[in-house]
């Protein structure tokens, strides 16, 4: 392009950003074409006929309901034969389908696994991966762990103001970490001093959760917990060096990934130091209703610490698909070769994972029977099999695979979020007066979980998006952007 041209082109990108900044101030959001693009549903009032309702309090479902959206709020709820349908509504005929909340994700990255040469390495997917979300039914996710913060900061905005297609965010701040690992992108600290000065510093900015990740210290907790609280915001953890009892004890709000970060098991365990490789056989050696495992459990509800399942990232290669959620061809083709080779070259050699996978779903159940706030998300992260949206429908899958009942997998992964994020009055269920945030699936879940890829519409704030269009778009781009 030459440089003239480049102007010109600048100048216009500039010109249509003021023209929407304008609309947006009018009439908020204002959606630019781009967005426009995927949106199938855009009315004052909007009438969702004759739906099974599943409304996310783990309550029995109910059939042949209206739901009626009113400016981005669910107006009523109740029987298609005594809802009356106002006049001038949009009507959406939901018979045969089924709506369930927006789901609400609480381990969720804008990143995805790409080495660096030798090196295990992550990169931002600031495009793809807040449209994979929404299209995969996420209309709230909390960024479990950021590594370009002011991307995702920035991305919160652009998506509230209508530029940016994905779900509302928490974002959570750069990882508390202590140098240890030789990820490059990773953030680390030194010293509690060091993490104190630094939660102030993103909470200054606008992140809203902090977390600690393997090699971060008793005190480099202690010293997060103290300035995150002082704001009222809260702090979570995929810890090694810290036990899940201790960090417990300092304060922690949440515990990421199960039990499968648990290093409380780990005889002689040295303090203050990670030993992943031994914390992990630990947990492979003890049995799956261990007496230690009931009182830890036991512990942390007494404690109200909330534990986020992560299944998706630990899913064992045997018999499984290569990308969880069937997304295989969102990834660019150089990926899906490694993927899949690695799928291939792993089959029938993960017995152990399969057994530990196992018994990660059966404590999770353990928690949540006992009193626990189990609340999910997917860490699209690891091996590189867990892509955003695709994971985020698996995660539900596997919570049914693992024991619990469609109606409570639902509920795990919609309202105990909300409870979580203390926004459980405005989001997280069906209900009249609530934020009108709600996926319309072509099917019954309740009867088969897997209907639930049959996303056809994601409401969000009453605005219908075109789940398969959304996931049309990005096949093939997960790995660029």
């Amino acid at each position: 392009m030459k440089k003239q041209q480049l102007i010109r082109h600048l100048l216009g990108a500039l010109a249509g950003v003021a023209v929407a900044t304008s609309s947006h101030a009018q009439t908020a959001p204002a959606f630019t074409p781009a967005v426009q693009a995927f949106i199938k549903v855009n009315a004052p009032v909007v009438a969702l006929t004759d739906a099974k309702v599943i409304d996310g309090t783990g309550r029995p479902a109910l059939l042949h309901q209206t739901v009626l959206l009113r400016n981005g709020r669910i107006e009523q709820v109740g029987s298609a034969k005594k809802v009356k349908v106002p006049a001038g509504a949009e009507v959406v005929n939901c018979t045969g389908k089924t709506l369930i909340p927006g789901l609400v994700m609480l381990h969720e990255h804008l990143y995805y696994t790409m080495p660096a040469g030798g090196f295990f390495n992550i990169a931002q997917m600031p495009y793809s991966f807040p449209r994979l979300y929404l299209a995969g039914g996420a209309t709230t996710i909390r960024t479990a762990g950021s590594i370009e913060p002011q991307t995702d900061l920035a991305l919160k905005r652009l998506i509230s103001e209508g530029k940016f297609i994905g779900p509302d965010m928490d974002v959570t701040a750069p990882y508390m970490e202590e140098p240890g690992m030789d990820i490059p992108a990773l953030n680390t600290v030194k010293g509690p001093e060091d993490a104190a000065a630094s939660t102030k510093f993103w909470a200054d900015k606008g992140c809203t959760s902090f977390k600690m990740y393997m090699h971060a210290t008793r005190a480099d907790l202690a010293a997060v917990v103290r300035e995150a609280h002082a704001r009222h915001l809260k702090v979570t953890g995929h810890l090694c060096a810290i036990t899940y009892r201790e960090a417990a004890e300092t304060g922690i709000d949440n515990l990421e990934h199960g039990f499968m970060a648990s290093s409380d098991f780990l005889t002689g365990k040295v303090a203050d130091a990670c030993d992943y490789p031994a914390a992990h056989q630990a947990l492979q050696r003890l049995p799956a209703n261990s007496p230690a495992m009931a009182d830890l459990i036991k512990f942390l509800i007494s404690k109200n610490i909330a534990l986020t399942s992560t299944l998706p990232v630990f899913e064992p290669y045997t018999g499984r698909e290569v990308v969880l959620g069937g997304g295989l061809e969102a990834l660019v083709p150089q990926l899906q070769e490694r993927e899949t080779a690695a799928w291939q070259n792993n089959q029938g050699k993960d017995t152990a994972s399969v057994a530990l996978f196992k018994k990660e779903q059966g404590w999770e159940r353990q928690f949540y029977n006992a009193g626990g706030l189990l609340v999910a998300g997917t860490d699209p992260t690891g091996a590189g099999r867990t892509i955003a949206g695709y994971a985020n429908r698996r995660e539900i899958e596997l919570l049914v695979e693992g024991g619990f009942t469609p109606l409570e997998a639902i509920k795990i992964c919609t309202l105990n979020g909300a409870i979580y994020l203390g926004r459980d009055r405005e989001i997280g269920t069906i209900e009249a007066g609530k934020q009108a945030d709600l996926v319309l699936v072509n099917g019954d879940p309740e009867k088969d979980i897997r209907q639930l890829r049959q996303m056809e519409i994601v409401f969000k704030q009453g605005v219908g998006f075109d789940s398969p269009k959304l996931f049309e778009s990005m096949k093939g781009k997960v790995g660029l952007n």
